[in-house]
């Protein structure tokens, strides 16, 4: 198998003599066969990017599009919104596929996981490479579940901009603010598509405000739709002011017209699109001062007289500069408004020589991404996606370099340069990307081969998975020496059991889930602690003070702190040993095993005998914060979640009795449309499960989100509770 498959992307500008490559990794399980182009049974493929019919264009053409021409993009959204449905038009309409695929009959182009054709959901990112009316387009279909938050991130730091989906009857949900952070932080430009606008409820004002209020953001309408809901027939480009109708007699919505408003025909949509055009007109002049120069100077009087391609090209300004997001509309799953959209993405989102990466490419094979098919090819210049084979010893987040030299050389020029333009540093922050931050695993169970002589396969399955995904944990527990799974909820856990028995050919039995609990102290206490052993003619003597406390300010690893009386001689030689030793005490804490957090320990006194290892220095550390730790006053954290839940309000009663029994704290309830949302907390050991008893409440009608909030201190009552379980007195 070829599991150490990578996917990269290589910026415009380049650093000469050195080769520095940003790897983002995922969706790789591909075996030697599937190199090569073929066609999967159940699905029809047309031709691949830059071959129309039989005539077939340059090579270098198809492989090495003009920069300028290339736009590099993501699917993100809520779970549900419609992501993967919106990619498969998108592929079907630009003519890399020649039949729509549908998420429920499970023959999608980019889940082409079992498990995701199964559940319906996307689980990893799928990269497809396509051509549009002369671009090339990279897009990355990304998932929309919380467990999988992690494939959202590793693949937005390397895009230049993301469509981010919406259900038009649901507006922001829980998961889209998630995905909406994640691309504010790596300043992603976005276009909004509100999707789904024939669904029953949908409300295009309303998905609007939602998009407003909640993210914050400056919505530009650069389309209304024409009827809503039942209705639903087309959209109207304010832009152009023009309406597109679809055929209802179209099947795969390929045949639609554009026609423009006319005030014998279309009276009132012509005036509620001039109102709404010279709306967006003075919204983007308050937003761009080259623009609103050029209106004041030549279309003050009249905005109609107003070049559409001006108004274009400064709303790709704005666009870029995130000061406002483009908002579209349509149906992907009735094949209406996915080629408007198609033409935004070109338009609006930025090129890679509009965004700041300074990286090259140097890679000793190369292919180009069409989801679950890869066709090699000779070369690739900057600022395109593409996949390598090899690089055994990387992981999501590496920045690949020819050698350490290379990159110091390149950082040293960044910054000569960084200081000559704007007297800072900032040129050589961007040499290297930072590392992917990997939120820490909620929940956790045992995992065992079927016998004794599999476990060597099992610890490859896992070593494997654990490079594809870092969001996955695995650790040796040290009392009974068992294999344990850490992961990021239920789904993403049995995703992994269910992709060793499929990719691996492995029978694992999988022990009883658990909540990953922490613990901390409550008071502030001291140890001391002596470590005196004699190892044949060696003597090693250790005699060591500290002060274990808590801290207000969450940290999960423990703040050191040394006395003044330490001496910095003796902290140069020791103080690596000294803070190992800490940590390894601060794994397991004194209640349950589970990891130390929210505590500062303080060297106070360390005599340390000459010739004494730095082996021994570390474990009388380590015995005596433990020591420490033992005497304070114990507390249990527990993790809390954030919830969700979208209910008809017929149900809504029952739920809320149900979150009540469940240690719920309902923070308040909104209305949606038809629908409440109750917004709320409730701790995690409460919540397992949820899905099935909430689907038997509600008739199957209500859905539910959940996203790690925090981790609080239990009760009492609880905290006994749970240690009485834990040790078998209950």
């Amino acid at each position: 198998m070829l599991s150490n498959l990578r996917i990269f992307a290589v910026s415009h500008q380049t650093i000469p003599s050195v080769h520095i490559n940003n790897i983002c990794c995922y969706k790789v399980r591909a075996s030697l066969k599937r190199l090569k182009p073929h066609v999967p049974l159940g699905r029809n493929y047309s031709s691949l990017p830059g071959l129309i019919g039989n005539d077939i264009k340059s090579l270098h053409s198809i492989i090495n599009p003009p920069i300028a021409k290339i736009r590099n993009i993501g699917i993100m959204a809520h779970i549900d919104a419609g992501k993967t449905t919106t990619t498969e038009r998108i592929l079907y309409y630009s003519g890399y596929t020649r039949s729509l695929g549908d998420v429920d009959d499970g023959d999608t182009v980019t889940d082409f996981m079992a498990q995701e054709r199964e559940r319906g959901i996307t689980i990893q990112s799928a990269a497809v490479t396509f051509d549009w009316k002369g671009y090339r387009v990279n897009l990355i279909d990304t998932p929309g579940h919380v467990d999988f938050t992690l494939e959202v991130e590793r693949c937005l730091r390397v895009l230049d901009g993301a469509v981010a989906v919406f259900d038009a009857s649901a507006g922001v949900e829980a998961q889209t603010l998630t995905v909406w952070r994640q691309a504010d932080k790596h300043n992603i430009p976005r276009i909004c598509f509100l999707n789904k606008m024939d669904k029953t409820g949908a409300s295009f004002k309303y998905a609007v405000e939602s998009i407003r209020e909640k993210l914050k953001a400056k919505p530009l309408l650069l389309q209304l739709p024409i009827g809503e809901a039942r209705t639903f027939k087309g959209v109207v480009d304010v832009v152009t002011k023009e309406k597109l109708l679809w055929n209802s007699n179209s099947n795969d919505g390929k045949d639609f017209e554009r026609k423009p408003l006319l005030e014998m025909s279309d009276p009132e949509l012509l005036k509620e699109t001039t109102e709404a055009r010279n709306a967006l007109i003075e919204q983007v002049a308050d937003l761009d001062d080259e623009f609103a120069d050029v209106v004041l100077e030549e279309f003050s009087e009249n905005f109609d007289l107003l070049p559409a391609e001006k108004l274009q090209t400064a709303i790709h300004r704005v666009t870029l500069a995130q000061t406002a997001v483009p908002v579209l509309c349509g149906s992907a799953l009735k094949n209406k408004g996915i080629q408007p959209l198609l033409d935004a993405v070109t338009m609006y989102l930025p090129s890679p020589e509009e965004r700041n990466y300074e990286f090259l490419e140097r890679i000793s094979r190369l292919l180009l991404p069409f989801a679950d098919q890869h066709v090699e090819i000779p070369s690739l210049t900057a600022g395109n996606i593409a996949l390598t084979v090899g690089l055994k010893h990387t992981a999501t987040g590496d920045t690949i370099v020819s050698s350490k030299s290379s990159a110091l050389a390149a950082a040293r020029r960044a910054e000569r340069e960084g200081e000559k333009k704007h007297g800072q540093n900032n040129e050589a922050e961007r040499v290297l990307l930072a590392g992917v931050e990997i939120p820490e695993p909620v929940f956790f169970c045992t995992i065992e081969p079927p016998s004794v002589s599999k476990q060597p396969d099992l610890e490859h399955a896992l070593k494997c998975l654990q490079r594809e995904d870092p969001s996955l944990k695995v650790r040796l527990d040290p009392d009974s020496g068992q294999t344990v799974l850490c992961g990021m909820g239920e789904l993403h856990i049995e995703i992994i059991h269910d992709r060793i028995k499929r990719e691996y050919g492995l029978e694992t039995y999988l022990g009883p889930l658990q909540v990953a609990y922490r613990e901390t102290i409550l008071n502030s206490v001291c140890a001391t602690d002596t470590l005196d052993r004699t190892l044949g003619d060696k003597r090693h003597l250790v005699t060591v003070e500290v002060e274990a406390r808590p801290i207000e300010t969450s940290s999960v690893t423990p703040v050191i702190e040394y006395a003044e009386s330490i001496s910095e001689g003796l902290l140069k030689v020791s103080q690596e040993a000294i803070e190992s030793g800490i940590h390894s005490a601060c794994l397991q804490g004194p209640l349950l095993g589970s990891p130390v957090q929210d505590v500062a320990i303080t060297l106070h006194s360390l005599t340390i005998h000459p010739g004494t290892s730095t082996t021994m220095i570390s474990a009388c550390v380590s015995r005596c914060v433990q020591k420490a730790l033992k005497k304070a006053d114990k507390q249990v954290l527990e993790p809390l979640m954030s919830l969700e839940v979208t209910v008809a309000r017929d149900y809504l009663s029952p739920v809320l009795a149900d979150l009540a029994q469940r240690r719920g704290n309902i923070q308040e309830i909104q209305t949606r449309q038809d629908n409440k949302v109750v917004i709320g907390f409730v701790p995690l050991a409460d919540i397992m499960g949820y899905s099935t008893v909430l689907r038997t409440l509600t008739s199957g009608s209500a859905t539910f989100a959940l996203e790690l909030s925090t981790y609080q201190a239990m009760n009492s009552q609880d905290q006994n509770t749970l240690l009485n379980r834990r040790s078998g007195l209950t």
